[in-house]
């Protein structure tokens, strides 16, 4: 994404939002559900398998570290599952020889094999959960790089009725959740099921009766777990979607904490957050609960086992058809039987919260992008500036109709102006303009050429811009004056901001143009948006764009800041949107927009004696008060 767009795409004018903040009114001061991306606490939750088969089939590039790790798991099962045979043994051999004397030969051979497997079993698990880990730590990192990647291939439009915060969300709260829940669930599945299968087979060896009898008090942990896990899911879904709610009413109200003070919306402010805080709690509570509710129903079926086990045992043990052995392996067994059904809750319950925020991961991956222009070869790099607009036609949405067939035909070099009443189409036609969004009908043409047969990289390279909003990062004055230009010298960023009267309140910083902008610099909004000029000088491009630029600056630099911008524009065809029409006076050619029309185009002069819309504009600003 070139330095325009990714500017225009922080500080552009939306068109109205139509869906609302949260809630659907007055942005950050509504209840959660109005704003795409912010679906409303009772929507039901989309298939829990498609979404947990997607996120598999997300995770195949990674398929041989899982593949390791699950090698690793199955194997440490394994060596878990050798236990109780030989403790059933060492039991065995004790009770014998309580009549002819203890092999301690064969108990303590026994006990070296043991400890020989257990060592083992603990060594693999290691190197299980460290592959494990590594490997959803670079599936979470490819994941954050994809919806940065698909951020830069959005359209505009998709942020117009979509907050910042819940797709800050997606990067950071849903992507760590399927992290942990991944390395969390994965490895403790299949061992889980490893073990279980084991020890079923084993126990069915040992004793069919007694198998039987494990199997049957397990079935009905079984039955309690498929129930919670039913009534579990909508809320671990709603819990996904509440927390994106949360994150874009928070980014909304501190971002504009000024104005919420200003016009003491604080009340309602928090009268917002506690809606969607309510609903949050309610969401997670209740997902939580009741996936808690598994481990205690598993627990009380292994007890329910164990004294079952002891009973059927006993009744065999009489009748001379096990030995005493049998049923000390039968308890391990047991512990073996319902740990892994008790470890399978936890892993569904995890696999529970990804699905919830795989679902919202891949619904922002598989967002519409913009058309693929990989097959578009022509381009425009030298160019003298002509600009025309051919019976434009745009609306931001398709039934609301924005431009009405617009036609302008600039010449090379020309200063032109766009003046018109708030709301009238002004920034909407340099959006156009920059392709940062595509006409409904009509054509831009520059030096002839359709900007539609262009790649927006290449139109976003005939600009340079500055914008009624600054854009600043935290970075030193120097890399937000240069930003993507390459091969800027030290001296000339002095004389830009020279030219627009920054030098001297720079030198008086500590580390001159080397400061970083933080919270530890003050500046005022008039020096943001010089620097923000000096940035455009700076990057030289044969078409210039200024939305407003001297809106934010006193009177008297205005005065310093229009030279500037008047030896910029020399050469080059540049747009001014102004509000303040004394500063267009000197304009080639004013052209006046009224609701997506050109009412009226001239020069200053020539407008004001036809006395029109604009003379009316311009006299409304000079008329004293009455």
């Amino acid at each position: 994404m070139s330095r325009n767009e990714y500017e225009i795409g922080q500080n552009r004018q939306p068109p109205p939002r139509v869906f609302g903040g949260p809630g659907g009114g007055p942005r950050g001061f509504g209840g959660p559900g109005g704003g795409r991306g912010f679906p409303g606490a009772g929507e039901k939750p989309k298939n829990f398998g498609k979404s947990i088969k997607k996120l598999f089939s997300y995770a195949k590039r990674y398929l041989p570290a899982l593949v390791v790790a699950i090698v690793c798991a199955i194997i440490g099962t394994v060596t878990t599952l050798m236990g109780p045979g030989r403790l059933s043994d060492i039991t065995d051999a004790i009770m014998a020889g309580m009549r002819t004397g203890i092999d301690l030969q064969r108990v303590l051979s026994i006990c070296v094999f043991l400890l020989v497997i257990f060592v083992s079993g603990s060594l693999i698990s290691y190197v299980q959960g460290f592959v494990m880990t590594t490997a959803t730590q670079r599936m979470a990192k490819g994941m954050r790089t994809e919806i940065s990647k698909k951020i830069n291939r959005l359209p505009l439009k998709f942020f117009d009725s979509t907050t910042y915060g819940d797709v800050l969300s997606r990067v950071t709260n849903d992507v760590d959740t399927i992290t942990m829940s991944m390395n969390q669930s994965i490895s403790m599945l299949v061992s889980s099921i490893t073990l279980l299968a084991g020890t079923l087979i084993l126990m069915l060896v040992t004793n069919a009766v007694m198998a039987a009898t494990s199997v049957a008090s397990a079935l009905i942990g079984l039955v309690c777990m498929r129930i919670i896990m039913k009534k579990a899911q909508p809320y671990f879904s709603r819990n996904q979607k509440n927390l994106g709610n949360m994150n874009g009413h928070i980014e909304e109200i501190y971002a504009g904490h000024n104005v919420v003070k200003a016009y003491n919306g604080g009340r309602d402010a928090i009268e917002a957050f506690d809606h969607i805080n309510d609903a949050l709690y309610n969401s997670n509570w209740k997902s939580q609960f009741l996936s808690g509710l598994m481990q205690p129903v598993m627990n009380f079926i292994g007890n329910l086992g164990y004294v079952a086990v002891c009973v059927i045992g006993a009744i065999l043990v009489m009748n001379d058809k096990i030995t005493f052995g049998v049923i000390v392996a039968f308890m391990m067994y047991i512990s073996n039987f319902t740990q892994p059904l008790g470890q399978i809750a936890q892993s569904m319950t995890a696999m529970q919260s990804a699905a919830a925020a795989a679902e919202r991961v891949f619904e922002f991956l598989e967002e519409t992008e913009m058309p693929d222009e990989s097959g578009i070869v022509d381009s425009l790099d030298e160019v003298e500036g002509e600009v025309s607009f051919e019976h434009v036609v745009f609306g931001y949405l398709p039934d609301k109709t924005i431009i009405h067939d617009f036609s302008a035909s600039i010449l090379p070099g020309q200063k032109v102006a766009i003046v018109g009443p708030t709301g009238a189409g002004k920034t909407t036609i340099v959006n156009l303009l920059m392709r940062f969004y595509d006409t409904d009908s009509g054509e831009i043409r520059v030096d002839g050429m359709p900007i539609s047969k262009l790649t927006r990289r290449n139109v976003h390279s005939l600009f340079c811009m500055v914008l009624q909003d600054t854009w600043l990062f935290e970075g030193t004055i120097k890399d937000n004056v240069v930003y993507s230009k390459m091969g800027v010298t030290d001296q000339e960023v002095k004389d830009a901001c020279k030219a627009v009267g920054m030098h001297h309140f720079i030198k008086t910083l500590p580390q001159g143009y080397d400061t970083v902008l933080g919270d530890n610099v003050n500046m005022s909004a008039g020096q943001k948006q010089l620097l923000t000029i000096a940035r455009a000088m700076i990057e030289n491009a044969p078409l210039l764009i200024l939305d407003e630029a001297t809106s934010s600056v006193d009177t008297r630099t205005e005065v310093s800041v229009q030279q500037a911008m008047d030896n910029l524009t020399k050469g080059r065809t540049s747009f001014v949107i102004a509000h303040r029409l004394s500063t267009i006076r000197n304009a080639d050619i004013i052209l006046v927009v009224r609701d997506g029309d050109i009412v009226e185009s001239g020069s200053h002069d020539d407008l004001i004696v036809q006395g029109g819309f604009y003379a009316e504009l311009y006299n409304s600003q000079f008329e004293p008060a009455s």
